[in-house]
């Protein structure tokens, strides 16, 4: 699968190659706040456990995986990422059909909308290829990651206890079902 370009922003598939640009993100203690406390990543835990981890979910031809969000105009300025996988991935609840849509941007990219964009790229990437299921997960008391998911039109669901072996969390989880368009006749 392939996400095109948008407005602003252009898109590749994130691979192990991009190990760097992944270690930079989690170098500000802001970014990383609502995900571990503010902790940044080591270089020794990006190898050992988050690219394994990517590399689990992982599948271009569907969309799966990480997408490296830059600036068209200025391809070497890289904002970001936008996840997809299959909500519940490595909780043992997994739904393939209900995707999870995740966002991780420094924090220069914050507050000029790049996160909604890109993800509402994505979304309608996959939306073309057949997936009609979105989620999303946030720390409840994490207004950016919620405000992109409404943005998104993404509604409140319910408050999850969701556990992994690294994150155990009570989560918003919002949702979307987006129906195929009708026919015109």
């Amino acid at each position: 699968m392939r996400v095109a370009d948008s407005k602003r922003l252009s898109y590749h598939f994130v691979t192990a190659d991009d190990a760097r640009f992944l270690w930079e993100i989690d170098q500000d203690e802001a970014v990383m706040k609502y995900l571990n406390g503010g902790t940044k990543t080591s270089w020794e835990t990006l190898e050992k456990q988050f690219l394994p981890r990517i590399a689990e979910f992982s599948d271009e031809s569907r969309g799966w995986g990480l997408w490296r969000v830059s600036l068209k105009q200025s391809p070497c300025t890289d904002l970001g990422w936008i996840l997809v996988r299959p909500y519940g991935f490595f909780t043992g609840e997994r739904d393939d059909n209900n995707l999870e849509l995740g966002w991780r941007f420094h924090r220069a990219a914050w507050g000029k909308g790049y996160a909604t964009e890109a993800a509402r790229q994505v979304r309608d990437s996959l939306y073309q290829h057949g997936t009609r299921q979105f989620c999303a997960i946030a720390m409840p008391e994490n207004a950016g990651s919620i405000g992109v998911m409404k943005n998104l039109g993404m509604m409140y669901s319910h408050t999850h206890r969701y556990t992994d072996a690294i994150f155990d969390e009570d989560v918003a989880v919002y949702q979307q079902n987006m129906m195929p368009a009708r026919p015109l006749c």
